[in-house]
């Protein structure tokens, strides 16, 4: 199944077989070809660019998919495809999230692009919100997780490594997030390691409300806090774009230089500034004894995920 505006404003191409589609078609042609083209004929946009969302199908995407096409992320003027990645058993949930999308009537969403296909998904990818992963079912050993998650993301980072832009910024959001992206990022060899970040703004922002709020979340809706996790991917993947701000820096997890005796080509959580699409690690910030233990602790539970993730892989 696919669904992408092709060539001019007037040229839309289907390849829906269903009946229920036919609606859709309708409108495609009276909404993206009306708002999108009088939007790009009034405003000075950008060239189009093409963003991958894996786990297109669940709850963090469903929300996240709204701040991207309102310009949220990328910008007012920054036009894109979006590529929804899932797996088979979730095609008839994304036909849903695609009939949504474009009742939205988007004007920066030229196209939509729902596949199982790993090199239709990452072919020419500027962007991509790895958001799907295993997560751990009751009675799920510690290395079957792993080894499930090292197969999900070596193969993600394979295709990366062949279909995507050599620039592609790439955002690890499924958990575990830290090993998934060091994962990732060693089967694309051919991309920068620096391109490859995790999600840490999660905490950053809960910690400006209240702490432990994933738990209560949890607790409340009998789900995981889907619209909060959306919206701190949002604003991670907006400061890599844009840049931080002169004077501040934000949390993300990126590939370790030793800083703060974080073993090198770890994937850990540092502050860092951004400028021009590259981080730096903001340097020198004082830890105190309570947060240093805390930081062994974090760093001793990463490098023995890590070495389990390499051993797994391995296999």
């Amino acid at each position: 199944m696919a669904l992408q505006r092709v060539g001019s404003p007037s040229s839309v191409m289907f390849n829906l077989k269903s009946p229920r589609y036919e609606y859709i078609k309708i409108l495609i042609t009276v909404q993206m070809e009306k708002f999108n083209y009088l939007y790009m004929l009034v405003r000075k946009v950008n060239e189009p660019i093409r963003v991958v969302i894996t786990g297109a199908a669940g709850q963090i995407a469903y929300s996240l998919l709204y701040h991207l096409g309102k310009g949220d992320v990328f910008g007012e003027n920054q036009p894109m495809y979006l590529h929804l990645l899932d797996i088979p058993p979730m095609m008839g949930v994304l036909d849903g999230v695609v009939m949504e999308i474009v009742d939205c009537a988007l004007p920066l969403v030229l196209g939509v692009v729902p596949t199982t296909d790993l090199s239709v998904a990452f072919t020419n990818a500027d962007a991509a919100f790895l958001l799907g992963s295993m997560p751990r079912k009751q009675g799920m050993e510690r290395r079957d997780l792993l080894s499930a998650n090292c197969k999900i993301f070596r193969e993600q980072g394979e295709a990366i490594n062949k279909y995507a832009k050599k620039e592609i910024k790439v955002l690890v959001v499924g958990n575990p997030a830290n090993t998934n992206a060091f994962v990732c990022a060693k089967y694309a060899p051919s991309i920068p390691k620096e391109n490859f970040t995790a999600m840490t703004r999660l905490d950053q922002n809960r910690a400006l409300t209240v702490q432990n709020r994933g738990g209560a979340v949890i607790a409340a809706r009998k789900m995981s806090s889907a619209m909060s996790a959306a919206k701190a991917a949002a604003d991670h993947m907006k400061d890599v774009w844009h840049g931080t701000k002169p004077g501040t820096f934000v949390s993300m997890a990126v590939i370790s230089d030793g800083s703060y005796g974080v073993p090198k080509d770890l994937v850990f959580s540092f502050p860092v500034a951004i400028t021009n699409r590259k981080w730096t690690i903001v340097k020198g910030l004082k830890i105190d004894d309570f947060s240093q233990e805390k930081l062994n602790l974090t760093t001793s539970e990463l490098e023995d995920e890590k070495k389990a993730a390499l051993d797994v892989c391995a296999d």
